[in-house]
């Protein structure tokens, strides 16, 4: 089927192709894991938790999401695009954005995760980051790029992957519902799991009635 141009999407994917060329960027994003994901013991895990990213950051803003914003197809919250050090402060003084404390990021961030949105970090040239958005797969440039333009290299997957125990899982259908990459489907009334599409968000583990989903580091898993 043939896709109708979007210049929306186009803009960024010509940038991202020029900083490829230019050896500037390996990678435009990166997925995290939501932190309800995670037990107790292993919350503080180095870069990949949204939190930590966000207390390492010495200027924090928030602005609306620039892709719901545009496309206007669900009705996620808008207002949950994190922004860091000076790009926060260039759109705070432009005002595009607002900044908050680190307390008031955690509220945004947990409101990303109640509504079953995805965390990207997102990296300028010298792959710093500079933004931290929670997306949604109907709007999300990044996301709708790698599915539109077949471009999976430009985001890159957490290092995590959500490892399900068939023996305890129930098969309710819930996190079905809730993966954005199509990683689990329903076949024959049993939930069905392809690890190889998982990008390790883990919004599955958040919503299994019988915890039988948890997060495991990829380099410690046997597929």
């Amino acid at each position: 089927m043939t896709q109708t141009k979007d210049d929306f999407l186009e803009k960024r994917v010509v940038k991202y192709d020029e900083w490829l060329e230019d050896g500037k960027i390996s990678f435009s994003s990166r997925v995290i894991p939501i932190s309800e994901s995670f037990n107790a013991k292993q919350w503080v895990l180095p870069s990949e938790q949204a939190k930590e990213i966000v207390r390492n950051a010495q200027f924090i803003a928030v602005q609306d999401c620039e892709c719901r914003s545009h496309y206007k197809r669900c009705d996620h919250p808008l207002e949950v695009c994190l922004l860091f050090d000076e790009v926060g402060r260039k759109l705070v003084s432009r005002n595009d954005a607002r900044r908050i404390s680190f307390d008031e990021s955690k509220k945004v961030l947990k409101k990303a995760d109640d509504s079953g949105l995805i965390h990207l970090v997102l990296y300028m040239p010298d792959h710093k980051i500079y933004a931290l958005c929670s997306c949604c797969t109907c709007c999300c440039h990044e996301l709708q790029i790698v599915k539109q333009y077949d471009r999976p290299k430009l985001l890159v997957q957490s290092d995590y992957l959500a490892i399900t125990d068939l023996d305890i899982c129930i098969h309710c259908g819930d996190c079905v519902e809730r993966c954005p990459f199509e990683a689990r489907t329903f076949q024959e009334d049993e939930m069905k799991y392809n690890f190889d599409l998982c990008l390790g968000c883990g919004l599955c583990v958040s919503v299994c009635p019988v915890e039988a989903t948890s997060m495991d580091l990829r380099s410690n898993s046997n597929s």
